[in-house]
């Protein structure tokens, strides 16, 4: 009886201890002061809960970029085209999430070598927290799709108005999927060659790296130079006089709509630059890196309108648009390495860059109807410059907790020689160069293609509006009689009656 009173006693022990050991498996936290049997820690192992808020907050500022994109885009454009434009921002947003998902992002932010990085396909392998960034493993992935998202959506603005969407289809993916992420890990991917060891330059640059904050290079220069190489390739629209032969850029078809989308992509701004620290920690370099944002933008705004203003004597909005976006692209790259006073300046210049490089594309014969290139192209590259430049030296390098300011960065107005400017141009040079000949491969690749699958949509299909050709719907629907005339393009029979074009009188603003 004794036995089987000792036996049962044993038993019930063994099953709380079972019970005790399988809870462990769903609470695997040590409780008291004991450190018997603890392990140290990685640091991609602990998830700091702010930091990873607040760059989901700014993940979702960056994408609602987006909905400006659109505005400004179709707002710039002809009406007839408008549709195409905004059916082309949300089709890319759903292709850019899934190829970033399948392989984006492993080429940009996996482990690999200088050139690619080859981990996380399809989020294998993913961690409590990317690397020692203390941020949530797929929080940083929403937020850096929201940046890979935005390089899609500018190549988009200067190939309006006569690219087939099965064209567009193909391109997306290749930015999306391969010539956005891999340019990208040279910056900031782990082992990057830009970002780490500047490889052969490394000599050349006194060991200083290649910096860019926020993506004057890696998102802005990157996309700028890849819609030059898609409006190069697909020539310009029909009909499209340029000012050299007694035209002008074609006058945008709303500038209220484009006029606010503006707004909104300086709104997202906040969550583009200030979120690039990836942490809710670094209070100083938030407030700075938002000030600096805010300045540019509003230098750049100012000295734009006041540049073309002798031309036509008239304060044109447009301009105004274009010339604040151009300071945001300057501004992304230096923004947490400036003074408040570098920004102004680094924004007035970009004020200057946009309507001159407005006027090179014009020149040129390069019909860029939204002025992407000017804007994002080479305005970025300016900003990716002013770094070597005007950085004031005060400011180290952002961390999970704070700044190390063991390491500050310093441009050449301030002490620091050539070192920093050296590394910046050879990496924006990198990016031109690069980035602009692999497009042009691929874009005259996809042009070369037989049928609908083309770069460039058919004649008709042009002449009749992309609108109506791609998507079957216009978007705006009027009544007769209501003061808009309506008649069917020429050349074409039978079809849609669609509305007639505007007349295209020359105007300054690059839009």
């Amino acid at each position: 009886m004794l036995a089987m009173v000792v036996s049962g006693k044993m038993l019930g022990i063994v099953a709380v201890l079972g019970v005790m050991k399988g809870f462990g498996y769903f609470v695997p936290t040590a409780a008291g002061a004991s450190t018997l049997g603890q392990v140290a820690h990685k640091a991609n192992d602990f998830v700091s809960p702010i930091n990873t808020v607040w760059v989901l907050v700014t993940a979702f500022l960056v994408f609602f970029m987006q909905a400006g994109f659109m505005a400004l885009e179709a707002g710039f454009a002809r009406s007839r085209e408008s549709v195409n434009i905004m059916m082309e921002c949300v089709f890319d947003t759903c292709l850019c999430g899934l190829l970033y998902w399948a392989f984006g992002f492993a080429f940009q932010f996996g482990e690999g070598n200088g050139l690619i990085g080859h981990h996380y396909f399809f989020l294998q392998g993913m961690t409590k927290a990317y690397g020692s960034t203390g941020v949530a493993f797929l929080a940083f992935f929403l937020f850096q799709f929201a940046f890979a998202d935005t390089a899609s959506t500018v190549t988009s603005g200067a190939m309006v108005g006569r690219t087939g969407f099965k064209g567009d289809i193909l391109y997306s993916t290749m930015v999306s999927g391969f010539i956005y992420p891999i340019f990208g890990h040279w910056v900031w991917g782990p082992g990057g060659w830009l970002g780490n060891t500047m490889g052969w330059f490394h000599g050349w640059t006194s060991g200083t790296v290649f910096r860019d904050f926020a993506g004057s290079t890696v998102v802005h220069t990157v996309g700028g130079f890849i819609a030059l190489a898609g409006c190069i390739a697909l020539g310009p629209r029909i009909g499209r006089k340029f000012k050299r032969d007694g035209g002008g850029p074609t006058p945008p078809h709303d500038l209220n709509l484009g006029a606010i989308g503006g707004v909104i992509l300086w709104f997202g701004w906040y969550g583009f630059n200030p979120g690039s620290t990836l942490s809710a920690m670094d209070w100083d370099g938030i407030g700075r890196v938002a000030a600096n944002t805010t300045l540019a933008a509003a230098a750049a705004g100012l000295v734009a309108v006041f540049f073309v203003y002798p031309r036509s004597k008239k304060w044109d909005l447009g301009m105004s648009v274009n010339g604040f976006l151009g300071g945001l692209v300057a501004i992304t790259c230096p923004c947490y390495w400036v003074s408040p006073t570098g920004a102004i300046l680094i924004g007035a210049i970009a004020g200057i860059v946009v309507p001159l490089g407005v006027d090179f594309m014009e020149h040129r014969r390069w019909d860029d109807p939204i002025g992407a290139v000017a804007v994002h192209g080479f305005a970025g590259i300016w900003g990716t410059l002013s770094l070597g430049l005007f950085a004031a030296g005060k400011y180290g390098i952002p961390t999970p907790d704070g700044s190390d300011t063991s390491t500050v960065v310093k441009g050449l107005f301030y002490g620091g020689g050539t070192g920093q400017l050296r590394a910046q141009a050879i990496g924006s040079l990198t990016c031109v160069v690069v980035v602009t000949g692999v497009s042009l491969l691929v874009m005259y690749a996809i042009k070369s293609i037989r049928g609908s699958w083309s770069l460039r949509v058919s004649r008709d299909g042009e002449l009749e509006g992309l609108d109506i050709h791609e998507h079957g719907t216009p978007a705006y629907h009027m009544e007769f009689g209501q003061g808009m005339t309506y008649t069917t393009p020429a050349g074409l029979s039978g079809g849609p009656k669609v509305p007639a074009s505007q007349p295209s009188t020359p105007v300054e603003s690059g839009v």
